[in-house]
């Protein structure tokens, strides 16, 4: 990751941590207003928002630092530990929601001044669909999962707030107190279910997953153009590691040919792939197409 882009992309972190600070504020006031466990629960949400945001803008920091004798591929995979941790920061956020609405269950309150206590969480919502928009652009054109993970979970918070929201709202018109803290843990379920979410997806890039399969498609069509020059290909591997994708594959090519004729034609299959997305590093490794010995190491380990 370039610096430039680095700090492309901490801008928005930093976005997301002014308006998770300014959701903390604004859904305290309104539990504070009201008494409603529900509140409560989307505030401590916004509590877990802070905190993921802060680790963001520290992934995004590592992952600028270049690649070094120790990390030759770069750091960008601390992209995964962060959406990782926010993953399982969601579902702790998740068992706090529901601990306190059994408790609510089990000691009824009431609940006051209900109306300006939802104008107050309506208002940080907006805050949150706003800038979750913003982060999910930016993790599309900047292929950030970090980004991405954060945005999720701040649409996650909105649509909590709706919950909540429309349960408290049941709550006025139906005078059935109960009802509040049912909403909070129907909140922690939808809570558990994007945690889940997250941390599957982090760990299936630590894992060094494939590229989508629509990806896959895109460069062995790029490698098939190359069959009228003589060229042909096994032994397709890719990844993905933050917002880098590695492509390795071994290139079939006549035994005759000089290695500088090989070499120029691996440079042009690279450029072609390569162009397929930003920040691709390919791998080629040349070999004689006639050669069987040449069929013999497809795998991760040689036959």
């Amino acid at each position: 990751m370039s610096t430039g882009e680095a700090r492309s992309l901490a801008r928005f972190a930093w976005l997301s941590i002014a308006a998770a600070i300014a959701t903390i504020g604004l859904k305290t006031t309104a539990w504070h207003i009201t008494g409603s466990v529900g509140l409560l629960s989307d505030a401590l949400e916004s509590i877990v928002n802070l905190v993921a945001a802060v680790v963001a803008l520290l992934a995004l920091r590592v992952a600028e630092s270049p690649a070094d004798e120790e990390h030759a591929h770069g750091h960008e995979k601390v992209e995964y530990f962060s959406s990782g941790l926010e993953g399982a920061l969601i579902l702790a956020a998740a068992a706090a929601i529901a601990f306190a609405a059994m408790q609510r269950l089990l000691h009824p309150a009431p609940i006051e001044a209900l109306g300006l206590g939802l104008v107050v969480n309506v208002a940080a919502s907006i805050i949150n669909l706003v800038v979750a928009r913003v982060l999910l652009g930016a993790a599309k054109r900047y292929r950030s999962i970090v980004l991405e993970a954060d945005g999720h979970h701040l649409m996650t918070d909105v649509w909590t707030s709706a919950g909540v929201v429309a349960g408290l709202g049941l709550v006025h018109f139906t005078g059935l107190a109960w009802l509040d803290p049912i909403v909070a843990i129907g909140v922690a379920c939808n809570i558990v279910v994007t945690g889940v979410r997250l941390l599957k997806r982090s760990g299936s890039g630590l894992l060094d997953a494939s590229l989508p399969a629509e990806s896959v498609v895109a460069i062995e069509h790029a490698l098939a153009a190359f069959r009228p020059d003589g060229v042909a290909y096994h032994a397709l591997k890719t990844r993905q590691a933050g917002t880098r994708t590695f492509v390795s594959v071994h290139l079939l090519m006549p035994g005759s040919w000089t290695v500088k004729r090989g070499h120029d034609m691996a440079e042009r299959v690279e450029a072609a792939i390569r162009e397929l997305a930003p920040k691709t590093t390919v791998f080629t490794h040349l070999e004689p197409i006639e050669d069987p010995a040449s069929y013999e190491d497809q795998g991760l380990d040689r036959k």
